[in-house]
């Protein structure tokens, strides 16, 4: 007997050639069954549902329905004997593929039913939980809490930090009495770089520099030539008094260069390496400043090693946590942003957010975007000729992209903060706008900037000027009881040693390398699981004492020089084993001891080296630096 396949979900009925009554069941159309079985099989209708029919016949026809009954059961018997021969074969060719099929359907179906539909970039929340959008279409549940859970400890204070206290007050062993020790030919000029932190590093590394060089420091001329077009100068932004005054023990810092025979000096301009030592200092800029007398080092970020001595180290310190103080209006409006924060909560967290798109660009990185998002940020890319091709799976495997909002959200939700945390956001222009923004705050809804809680007529002496913007979200993150960023920048890298400097504060660095894997895989996981592997991966990046092994990362990240025990033996209870940390003049050794090695690693960016003059040479005709190619600019990455 031939079958077909039925398009509706309800059971239909037909007679065989001998009268009998079949029903159809089509099989459930969610499931694909093999290409050589059949898509409904009919089943011959039992004795037992034909006798619950036939009842009332036999309840009107009294005996004639026995018999009825009688000769039905006979019939039937012999016509399911009949299809069960007929369907012998059919049965053993058929039966056990659907069978096997429909096991399969009902595994899957089991397999769906207890895992959630991801909503593809969606976010809301009901009850007590968030749901955060996706990029996979597929997973398990994902249900993010509303609460942070119960932790056992306070997530507003770091562990140990009573034991510890900032220390920057030069030995006695150096060598004070600016005027004493400063040559009196010697003028040394920087012109700072990119944005308004990475111009900070250049300030604080030029005052030591001057040391080094016995040499008068003319106050440092800002960047206002780069992306951010800041026509602000010093005396804008800094307290220059202060400054002055400040360090006058340690350097002699004048406003101005002096006149020579009525006419002022004229700086002669270079670039020395990145990474340059003491020793580089006296080889490179020594013999041309005694010769020129006035010398302006040019593009001046990150030009002074790492490694420097203990003493050397705490002037770098007296100069970035004391000396450079901002001006009266831009402390008092940071303060009062501060104020307004407090208003709305006891305690709240400052995000610092860098995810413009010429950021995203110049890292290569990719975030799930799509060809739209490949065409946008490539064709931005396409500015920096000397750029390398992007390779997003490399640099996001060695953790140098920064954290969406959504990854920084569930991140602050899996470290314990809840939804009612209130949340300061410094950040630019955000790739993507509010569709970005939007799983951050449907987690963290208490959402705030400095444009939402001051007003447009008192930000107006700011918001023309970069510098002077990020100054203000500087104060704010300075005084936040949290602080977290979703990048390794030169805020995040400044803020972060500054507030270990002044009580090892809480400050957030997302542990890129391993959290890149586990947001990958988030949704085939549980929440809890997830949560505690997010707190795992973070420690040793909490801003807790003695985390970072002296002597690793940039110095005014980690300003291990500059941070003293209050009570060695209460101190011992730390991260890092003691004899990792005893010694800290053997880690920051002088720079006459420094081995081949460090030499090597620091002037490893010597070819950064672009003198517009070509070669240079003393009078007694010995070459001493060369022009060569110029630098690729990153004043887009920095900050």
């Amino acid at each position: 007997m031939g079958t077909r396949s039925s398009a509706s979900s309800s059971p239909s009925h037909r007679e065989d050639d001998h009268g009998h009554v079949l029903l159809f069941i089509p099989q459930p159309t969610q499931c694909s069954l093999p290409s050589n079985t059949m898509t409904t099989a009919p089943t011959t209708i039992t004795a037992m549902n034909i006798k619950k029919k036939k009842l009332k016949l036999d309840t009107a026809n009294g005996k004639k329905g026995l018999a009825t009954r009688s000769g039905l059961h006979g019939v039937i018997l012999a016509s399911l004997i009949h299809q069960l021969r007929r369907r012998r074969i059919l049965h053993q060719r058929h039966v056990f593929p659907i069978l096997s099929a429909l096991s399969g359907c009902l595994l899957l179906l089991f397999a769906a039913s207890s895992l959630p539909v991801i909503q593809h970039q969606s976010h809301f929340s009901f009850g007590n939980a968030v749901h955060v959008g996706s990029d996979s279409d597929a997973g398990t549940s994902f249900t993010v809490p509303a609460s942070g859970g119960s932790l056992s400890r306070d997530l507003w204070v770091s562990r140990l930090s009573k034991l510890y206290h900032g220390c920057s007050n030069a030995s006695d062993k150096f060598a004070t009495g600016a005027d004493a020790k400063t040559h009196p030919n010697r003028h040394l000029l920087i012109a700072t770089s990119g944005g308004l932190n990475q111009q900070r590093t250049g300030i604080t590394d030029a005052v030591v520099a001057a040391y080094i060089l016995n040499a008068t420091l003319v106050v440092p001329k800002l960047d206002q030539k780069s992306f951010w077009k800041d026509t602000s100068n010093f005396t804008e932004i800094f307290d220059v008094d202060q400054f002055i005054s400040f360090l006058s023990k340690d350097v002699k810092i004048i406003k101005e260069l002096p006149t020579k025979g009525g006419k002022a000096l004229t700086p002669y301009t270079m670039r020395i390496p990145r990474k340059c030592n003491p020793k580089c200092y006296e080889k490179r800029v020594l013999p041309v400043l005694n010769k020129k007398h006035a010398v302006q080092l040019t593009k001046f970020d990150y030009r002074l090693s790492n490694r420097l001595t203990a003493d050397l180290q705490k002037l770098r310190c007296r100069v970035n946590y004391h000396a450079l103080k901002f001006t009266d209006s831009i402390l008092e409006m940071g303060k009062r942003l501060v104020q307004r924060m407090r208003m709305k909560s006891k305690h709240f967290i400052a995000l610092h957010l860098r995810f413009e798109p010429d950021m995203l660009a110049f890292s290569g990185c990719y975030f799930g975007g799509g060809e739209k998002e490949r065409g946008e940020l490539g064709a931005i890319r396409k500015r920096w000729k000397n750029l390398h091709a992007s390779n997003p799976e490399k640099v996001l495997r060695h953790g140098r992209c920064p954290l969406t909002p959504e990854e920084v959200g569930l991140m602050l939700r899996a470290l314990g903060f809840g939804s009612d945390v209130h949340l300061y956001v410094a950040s630019g222009e955000v790739y993507g706008g509010e569709e970005t923004l939007a799983p951050l705050k449907a987690l963290f809804p208490n959402f705030h900037s400095k444009e939402t809680i001051a007003g447009k007529e008192e930000l107006a002496p700011f918001s023309s000027f970069s510098s002077r913007m990020a100054a203000l979200d500087f104060i704010v993150c300075d005084e936040s009881d949290v602080f977290v960023t979703n990048n390794n920048g030169n805020m995040a890298r400044m803020l972060a040693g500054r507030r270990r400097y002044f009580g090892h504060k809480p400050t957030i660095r997302p542990n890129a390398k391993k959290l890149y894997r586990l947001f990958m895989t988030r949704n085939n996981m549980t929440w809890e699981e997830f949560a505690s592997t997010v707190r795992s991966n973070q420690i040793g990046f909490m801003g807790e004492p003695n985390e970072v092994k002296p002597g690793r990362g940039e110095f005014h990240e980690n300003p291990t020089s500059c941070i003293c025990e209050k009570s060695k033996e209460k101190a011992g209870e730390v991260l890092i084993p003691r004899n990792q940390t005893n010694n800290l003049d053997s880690i920051n050794k002088d720079s006459s001891d420094v081995t081949e090695e460090q030499l090597n690693e620091d002037e490893q960016e010597q070819s950064d080296m672009d003198y517009p003059n070509g070669t240079l040479t003393t009078s007694d005709g010995n070459h001493l630096v060369k022009r060569e190619q110029p630098e690729l600019e990153e004043e887009l990455f920095s900050d």
